[in-house]
């Protein structure tokens, strides 16, 4: 019995070294980053999806090892973010999910339907996708948690950026910019200029020579837009770094700058597009309105009949819209006006709201008419288009200084963290 017992162990013993075996082969570890892995799987999925997104973009695609080299530090990156976003307690609900995706099927014209058959058509799995979707939200809550606090905007600040936009009277142009970094660290961490200088002045040389920027951001950068082919999309110059304003300012389409020299390490630059705005005008309506908002007391249909005979009052003279906007009106905000809102632009309403006064003639009572908050008459005293050039102005240097300082402290803090962490490359 002792040695039936012995053998059946044996046997299960080695059934199970035949399965470490066959799921060893299956997937290996191929990055330990602090106490997690990246798996060769997860460095397949990645590739794949950069691949089908350079070819998506008409890009040529680098060689495997540069490519391979990118997606392995850009997992790195995503997997520490991950790890910080566990110890922050941030998660991605399904429903979160599911209201990204509809957002990209919409943006792209076609059903959330439609999007999973062109994703599935080009070899990934719907799974897979929105895996991917939830880590891309993550990651952001993640940089906006960590890096909004290290930003701040002084009024001073603002003001100044106000005026220079004024002085330089090119708010009105965007570049559209490609970026390249040649980090000063080497393979093994350590500071080496030298050698950074080389790698950039070698890459300078190609881009002379005719080779794509795209790819050679691919293959040689190490910004966090790497994979994007370093396109840091349309921007003004003062959006722009400083150190990159200073340098495309005025420069033709296609040109090439650099090597730029900063703390992080040389930058070369090349100025894909340029651009002009419009000034800023914007559609605006001067209304008053009286809401009833129907309750356990007060039906659906009274609220609309009372709305009625308002209307019938106001239009015979015996009563002002004012008059009743004081006494009935469940806007509180606006009935002590006499039910008026000021100047607004027809955005701001809810859809219901906004086709009426978009559509309704100047000086006249709406039919009653039904909004989430309850029922309405509105009448339109005016409208006028109004140039908000100056407001923009304003917005505009507020969210130029925040991109700019989030960005520079985001290169910052990836910097940070990458220095912090243990990783072990098993490729």
């Amino acid at each position: 019995m002792k040695k039936i017992t012995a053998l059946a162990f044996g046997v299960v013993a080695m059934l199970a070294s035949t399965l470490a075996t066959a799921e060893q082969l299956l997937d290996r570890v191929v990055i330990v980053v602090n106490e997690q892995v990246i798996l060769e799987s997860e460095m397949k999925n990645m590739l794949a999806s950069v691949r089908r997104d350079i070819e998506a973009g008409g890009g040529r695609l680098p060689s495997d090892s540069a490519l391979e080299t990118q997606v392995a530090e850009r997992l790195v990156l995503q997997t520490l973010q991950k790890q910080i976003a566990e110890r922050m307690g941030i998660r991605i609900n399904d429903a979160i999910v599911d209201q990204a995706i509809a957002s990209i099927a919409s943006d792209n014209g076609m059903p959330v339907d439609g999007l999973r058959q062109q994703i599935t058509a080009q070899g990934q799995s719907w799974a897979d996708y929105r895996e991917e979707i939830r880590t891309q939200i993550l990651v952001s809550e993640v940089q906006r948690a960590s890096i909004q606090r290290r930003v701040y905007m002084s009024p001073q600040e603002i003001n100044l950026l106000v005026d220079l936009i004024k002085q330089q009277g090119n708010q009105d142009v965007e570049y559209r910019v490609g970026h390249i970094l040649i980090s000063l660290q080497d393979e093994q961490g350590r500071e080496n200029e030298a050698l950074a200088r080389e790698r950039a002045n070698e890459v300078l040389n190609r881009l002379n020579e005719g080779d794509d920027f795209a790819q050679l951001a691919i293959t040689a950068s190490a910004a966090s837009n790497a994979l994007e082919g370093g396109d840091m999309g349309f921007m003004s110059l003062n959006a722009l770094p400083t150190l990159f304003a200073n340098n495309i300012r005025d420069k033709e389409e296609g040109t090439v700058v650099g090597p730029l020299r900063s703390g992080l390490g040389f930058h070369i630059l090349k100025v894909h597009e340029v651009r002009g705005t419009q000034r800023a005008l914007e559609d605006e309506v001067k209304a008053r309105h009286i809401l009833i908002r129907p309750s356990v007391i007060l039906s659906d249909n009274r609220a609309q009949q009372m709305l009625r005979d308002f209307r019938e009052q106001i239009i015979s003279g015996e009563k002002t819209f004012a008059e009743l906007a004081r006494q009935h009106s469940s806007d509180t905000g606006s009935a002590a006006d006499g039910g008026e809102m000021g100047w607004l632009p027809p955005d701001v309403f809810v859809p219901e709201f906004r086709s009426v006064v978009s559509r309704i003639e100047l000086n006249t009572i709406s039919e009653p008419f039904r909004t989430e908050f309850g029922w309405h008459i509105v009448e339109v005293l005016d409208r006028r288009q109004q140039d908000i050039t100056e407001q923009r102005l304003r917005e505009q240097a507020q969210n130029i200084l925040y991109r700019r300082k989030f960005q520079e402290e985001l290169d910052v803090w990836f910097q940070e963290i990458r220095d912090n962490a243990y990783v072990d490359y098993r490729l």
